[in-house]
């Protein structure tokens, strides 16, 4: 599961140190993927159990915290009996992860930020998180500050080897995407075509500002252009230089390949994510002041 690292200009954990979350992420999620698997293939018989006792599951923890403002809460729903199947609990792991790194892109120990609720569902962040590898860090629509002015950018992904600045482009499944220039692209239905603005435009945007920024940051880093789209052929007769076009007809062919690259994080990675985020906008306020045994209790700083 990639690791969100910003989101919008809400306030993230990875802000504070680039160099030590995403490594702690992959370690903790072992970790509780391997306690929440454990207790799915060793269930407690009831007639085991003598006395109520603390729960130490790591889900489990989340769930019983009272304060919206810990760290690790991922809400306050009551707990839930685990999936009958090992597929359903790897879904079920998935989605309670994934309200887990909202947190994490939306908090610190010391601020918040006010998420929007929409993020909870958006299947768009979702399919960027649940289908990548741990060692891809995605910056969903960042906000870059740069000479006093804010800039929306497109999806940005840092992989270990190269940075994907992605533009989604998705209509209805019986209509194909024709790759115009960088001013108008077309979509067709039933031999009818209809002029859209060229994904190129705002890819390119992007691009200048990750490639300024960079080199601002002496960091050199590949950076590929992708138009993304997941319901729709992309015809084109060339692809631009450093760009690359992903329809539906190949899409599930990129995603594997992705999946199947095997590889650690890279120092070189970790320092693009931290000459990004250092320009990177970023909306927040003091959090309420935690209660020390709180803090003491998950101590995962």
């Amino acid at each position: 599961m990639a690791q969100l690292i910003k989101l919008e200009n809400y306030i993230s954990r990875y802000e504070q140190d680039p160099f030590h979350y995403p490594s702690q992420y992959m370690r903790l999620k072992q970790e509780q993927w391997q306690q929440l698997r454990h207790t799915f293939e060793n269930p407690v018989v009831p007639e085991q159990i003598e006395e109520p006792k603390e729960e130490t599951s790591f889900f489990n923890q989340w769930r019983k915290r009272k304060k919206d403002t810990d760290e690790n809460v991922v809400d306050d729903e009551p707990i839930q009996a685990l999936p009958k199947t090992e597929e359903q609990l790897k879904v079920y792991y998935l989605n309670q992860l994934y309200q887990f790194q909202l947190k994490w892109a939306s908090s610190t120990i010391t601020q918040m930020s006010f998420i929007d609720r929409m993020y909870e569902d958006d299947l768009v962040l979702k399919y960027l998180l649940q289908r990548f590898p741990d060692t891809y860090l995605v910056m969903y629509h960042p906000i870059f500050h740069l000479k006093k002015a804010e800039v929306e950018a497109d999806i940005i992904i840092i992989t270990p080897f190269d940075i994907y600045i992605i533009k989604l482009v998705e209509f209805s499944s019986d209509m194909k995407i024709i790759a115009g220039d960088d001013r108008q692209w077309q979509k067709e239905e039933k031999s009818v075509r209809s002029n859209f603005i060229s994904p190129l435009l705002s890819l390119k945007r992007t691009e200048k500002i990750v490639k300024s920024i960079l080199n601002y940051k002496e960091v050199d880093m590949p950076v590929t252009k992708i138009v993304l789209s997941r319901s729709n052929v992309i015809d084109y007769h060339l692809e631009p230089f450093q760009t690359i076009y992903i329809g539906k007809n190949i899409h599930e062919d990129w995603v594997l390949k992705q999946r199947q690259l095997k590889t650690t994080l890279k120092h070189k990675q970790l320092k693009v994510i931290d000459a990004l985020l250092s320009f990177s906008d970023t909306v927040s306020f003091n959090r309420p002041e935690w209660q020390r045994e709180d803090s003491d209790q998950f101590n995962w700083e």
